[in-house]
């Protein structure tokens, strides 16, 4: 598929019913201006003016096989000439297959399925799962961390997007995870910072009560906080910490799941295996929604015969599962998690280093696979971040100049505070990345100008 011919009435028709009746997340609602999307194919979208954008953001970090994909599209058609929608009661053969498929591939003995819509609600269930469990309320969560827009879900969450939904009565306890880069235990070395971060979170299980906490969540490795690749250890000791206390250990995969970091899962790299890990976005590159939790057989177990409180209308949807089913073979059959794991070592990493070297606003490169983010600076020796936490507007102007000029030069950027991901479909080409980096070349030298 290419571009249609460009046809700006109606993009501009299109914008229109946008800005009268769509109300978009996240957002002061006078204050955008939405893109008018005309297509979309493989790593590229277009505009109705016919102008292309690479796409590194992967829509929110989904599309993990890219745009359209004919197989998955075919695979969503067929299923819906044959069930379009059932119950989530009932066995369905698309639900058992994705279940089955999901089940292969995650880490340990998490066999058991539950299927949500999305992320947020998969966050939800795992909570709730993990209380049930151990009869406990409490959950310890990371600073620096997203888990979803849910109620629970976004009170967990360890970024600003948490303080206006913020209750302070969910029983959540936050706490520092390692970040070397901007250590908050003055740490020199990454071993430093494992051990430290871990004697930090030891230290805060004991004041809060062991007895009290149902459940650790992480982000495996952290996605829209910045791509922070937890140091050699720090996981495994997560895992030691919870067996020790019997509090459930849950992981957080549903943004570096399904092939993100070059593996199936970010687990898979640090080898642990959670007792449940919640999973969306990759498991069928977004095509449908769909989400949920791999469960281990102890908290199975739990409701073998005691009832889950807890469902969806749409658990399992059989669209969905069928897009889920179709994705997992094409990314098995053409290799997509290998792709990424080459292209990342191969391509990206060091492309990425170089433009470090040629840019003052680069303060450190980071990340794995089709997974990575770059931290900008005003000042490399201080580390000042190139614009305040949480910025808006005058005080960002320097973060929007970067990704106006990143757009003007056809690649669409995920920017958050003071950082840019690189997170393309996972079967991106070289010859892709390297038109990427181009652009990301050419929009990091306005960056520059804020830069010392």
């Amino acid at each position: 598929m290419t571009p249609h011919l460009p046809d700006p009435q109606a993009g501009a028709a299109v914008k229109a019913a946008d800005r009268a009746h769509v109300f978009h997340s996240w957002s002061a609602q006078d204050l955008i201006d939405p893109l008018a999307v005309a297509g979309a194919e493989g790593s590229y979208f277009w505009d109705y003016d016919g102008k292309r954008y690479l796409d590194f953001t992967s829509g929110l970090v989904y599309t993990n096989i890219g745009y359209q994909h004919p197989r998955v599209v075919a695979a969503i058609q067929e299923q819906a000439a044959t069930m379009t929608t059932f119950a989530p009661a009932f066995a369905v053969e698309a639900r058992s297959e994705a279940a089955r498929l999901i089940a292969e591939r995650t880490p340990g003995d998490l066999d058991r399925i539950f299927f949500t819509n999305g992320g947020a609600d998969a966050v939800e269930h795992a909570v709730r799962m993990a209380r049930l469990h151990t009869g406990r309320p409490k959950v310890l969560s990371a600073y620096r961390s997203y888990h979803g827009g849910t109620q629970q879900a976004v009170n967990i969450t360890g970024d600003p997007r948490r303080w206006a939904n913020d209750s302070g009565t969910n029983g959540v306890v936050r706490f520092w995870a390692p970040f070397l880069y901007r250590s908050r235990f003055y740490a020199e070395t990454e071993e430093q910072e494992c051990a430290r971060a871990l004697e930090h979170l030891e230290t805060t299980i004991a004041f809060e009560g062991p007895g009290t906490i149902a459940a650790i969540i992480l982000e495996t490795v952290p996605g829209t906080a910045g791509i922070m690749m937890p140091p050699p250890g720090y996981l495994a000791g997560v895992r030691e910490l919870c067996d020790k206390h019997g509090i459930v250990f849950v992981l957080d995969e549903v943004m570096a799941g399904f092939g993100r970091t070059g593996e199936w899962f970010a687990a898979d790299l640090y080898g642990v295996v959670p007792d449940l890990m919640t999973f969306a976005k990759g498991v069928n590159s977004g095509y449908v929604p769909l989400g949920g939790v791999a469960i281990s057989p102890a908290i199975a177990e739990t409701f073998g015969r005691r009832p889950y409180p807890g469902g969806l209308t749409y658990s399992g949807h059989p669209l969905a599962c069928a897009a889920a089913v179709a994705t997992l073979r094409v990314m098995a059959e053409e290799g997509v998690v290998e792709n990424a794991a080459r292209l990342g070592a191969s391509v990206v990493e060091p492309a990425l280093r170089a433009l470090a070297e040629r840019h003052t606003c680069v303060g450190e490169v980071r990340g794995t696979g089709m997974f990575w983010a770059l931290e900008l600076v005003r000042n490399r020796e201080t580390r000042e971040p190139l614009v305040p936490y949480n910025a808006v507007g005058e005080a960002n102007a320097p973060m929007a100049a970067f990704a106006a000029a990143a757009k003007e030069h056809g690649l669409w950027p995920f920017v958050n505070m003071n950082r840019t991901h690189v997170v393309p479909p996972c079967n991106v080409t070289e010859a892709e990345l390297k038109e990427g980096f181009e652009a990301l070349d050419a929009a990091l030298s306005v960056a520059d100008r804020y830069a010392v």
